[in-house]
């Protein structure tokens, strides 16, 4: 009886990056698949708590850097790209947000990535699709993301 009170997951097939970016852009599995692969051997998800919630093992995926570069911030100056963040949103509305020196002026920039392949089993056939995770994270369930679906990015005003 329970299991028909919990809400359907949808899962994401494709990824839109729009925005404040020179090109909105759409990317399907099968692209995402086609940008230099980095690696993470394990990964562990803890919740907000630091309580140990899953274990990744062999992930491979694609820098949240490189794809957002394909679209390209649409600033001119680059003194204001400091006032830019990304919202990247999954199919059941959770958002998580990074700021664009996270991602492109710190360590935790080299961590963000969008999940291709976990224990073997390409993107295509897990269960939640396309995922984005934050392996420099201390809590890191906070920002892995599963069904990515969306992310926007914009200026702060």
């Amino acid at each position: 009886m329970l299991a028909f009170a919990q809400e359907k997951f949808s899962v994401s097939e494709q990824l839109v990056i729009e925005g404040n970016v020179n090109n909105r852009l759409t990317f399907t599995i099968k692209d995402l698949s086609n940008f230099p692969s980095t690696a993470i051997d394990s990964f562990v998800i803890y919740n907000h708590l630091h309580e140990r919630k899953r274990a990744l093992k062999n992930v491979k995926g694609a820098l949240l850097k490189d794809i957002l570069d394909k679209a390209g911030i649409s600033e001119k100056n680059p003194k204001l790209l400091g006032e830019y963040y990304f919202t990247c949103v999954a199919t059941d509305g959770y958002k998580v947000v990074f700021s664009w020196n996270e991602i492109f002026n710190t360590e935790v920039g080299k961590g963000i990535i969008v999940v291709m392949e976990e224990d073997g089993m390409h993107a295509e056939t897990l269960p939640d699709r396309i995922v984005l995770l934050s392996s420099k994270d201390f809590s890191t369930g906070r920002r892995y993301i599963k069904g990515l679906v969306k992310i926007i990015a914009d200026r702060v005003k």
